[in-house]
């Protein structure tokens, strides 16, 4: 199989499909756990509760549908997002494991950034939207933005941005998108090193589901534990839209030396507890949908091949 062949071949379409509804069904699951998590990420003043408390603050306050605000236009991102991710990572993965002299694990984290690279030109502006669709009229106990824009959709808020904070705002917070691709890069580099060691240890490829549920867990702890910090700045910086005003729009350096100036250093981890519970459940389930999708389309497809061989 050539390079070209493999880069746009069925099975590298198959696990970029796998992939966007893996992530898509897992957030659909605890879209909850991620609506407060975003809370606490760009609400300064809001306390760093325990997950289970700002759930049930938000219900009080706002109601049931308030957990789901913003479901939509989240979930269409994550689609186009892992759809990119997987089929950049199976993609460079196919073409080029066979020919590069580094380890696997080496292997796998170089193309988790190339992925993630691509991955974050592309959908960003996607991402920005959905920020502010998803935080649109809440009640902060701080002032986050001056003016806040009302958006009837995802597409009236592409229209309102480029309008009036222009073209290059949908790409608000891309550096730190950009220092963060080593979280994806990071999870897969540890998901395919477990996945790997299990498979010699049990002597099969396939793996049952609690241990694809384990490593994806697994991995994705490590990766947001190295990035967190990075992930608080790129949603202040996705919400914020009122330029150089009380240093929020600042370049990812500077807001990251802005917040431990202002808020101290800790709070650079506020709503980790709620991050690591949101994104540890939301990768694992992940990967176990992605797993089974690939494993069930790869087996019918090899059946309907045996049976044509056959007629």
């Amino acid at each position: 199989m050539s390079g070209s062949e493999s880069l746009f071949s069925y099975k590298t379409m198959v696990h970029a499909l796998a992939g966007a509804t893996g992530s898509m069904a897992a957030m659909t699951v605890f879209f909850p756990l991620d609506t407060a998590r975003l809370r606490l990420q760009v609400d300064d003043e809001r306390q760093a509760k325990s997950t289970f408390h700002i759930i049930l603050e938000i219900l009080k306050q706002e109601g049931y549908t308030s957990l789901y605000k913003g479901w939509f236009p989240v979930i269409s991102s994550l689609c186009c997002s892992n759809f990119v991710y997987f089929y950049c990572f199976q993609g460079l993965q196919a073409k080029y494991v066979l020919t590069l002299t580094e380890s696997k694990p080496i292997k796998d984290l170089i193309f988790g950034i190339i992925a993630g690279v691509i991955n974050v030109l592309v959908t960003t502006p996607m991402w920005v939207v959905n920020t502010r669709l998803k935080l649109q009229g809440v009640k902060f106990k701080s002032e986050i933005s001056n003016k806040p824009t009302y958006y009837k959709g995802i597409l009236d808020a592409f229209k309102k941005i480029i309008r009036e904070e222009g073209f290059w705002s949908l790409w608000n917070g891309t550096v730190s998108s950009l220092m963060l691709v080593g979280n994806p890069a990071i999870q897969f580099m540890v998901y395919q090193a477990l996945k790997r060691w299990r498979q010699r240890v049990i002597n099969t490829m396939e793996l049952g589901n609690i241990t694809y549920f384990l490593i994806g867990a697994m991995a994705k702890t490590v990766a947001t534990l190295a990035t967190y910090p990075l992930q608080v700045v790129q949603s202040k910086q996705r919400f914020s839209n009122q330029g150089e005003k009380k240093g929020v729009s600042m370049k990812t350096i500077d807001m990251l030396k802005h917040i431990v100036r202002t808020h101290g250093f800790w709070h650079l981890y506020k709503g980790l507890e709620t991050k690591l519970i949101q994104t540890v459940l939301t990768a694992a389930l992940m990967f176990l949908t992605y797993e089974r999708i690939a494993a069930t389309v790869f087996r019918i497809m090899r059946l309907e091949s045996t049976v044509k061989k056959t007629v």
